[in-house]
């Protein structure tokens, strides 16, 4: 179940991060309270996945999913740039995320 509520905290941390674009600085206010209600939704998910997971290996993915969704939804729906070195960085990422986990044991 501690996956589950990892995957459900990094849905909802994209959401976060994306909607935060759309608040425009809390001006927004629909776009606010979506903001609001995913980051306590992120890190609630986060905190109950946390209960069976080490904090050096759940934090890290939380962040990494986060990352790579923003970086992709950012490029899919906002217009931004996804140059090759973005590209590369964001598999650095994910090859950094995997070490931890492997790491872990």
């Amino acid at each position: 179940m501690a996956w589950f509520y990892l995957g459900l905290a990094a849905v909802f941390e994209v959401i976060f991060a994306m909607s935060m674009k759309y608040a425009d600085g809390f001006t927004n206010l629909r776009a606010s309270i979506v903001t609001i209600v995913a980051v306590a939704a992120g890190i609630g998910f986060l905190t109950m996945a946390l209960r069976d997971l080490p904090v050096s290996v759940a934090y890290p993915i939380w962040t990494a999913v986060g990352t790579l969704g923003t970086v992709t939804l950012g490029y899919l729906f906002l217009g931004e740039s996804l140059t090759v070195m973005k590209a590369l960085s964001a598999l650095a990422i994910v090859a950094g995320v995997a070490g931890l986990k492997m790491s872990s044991g």
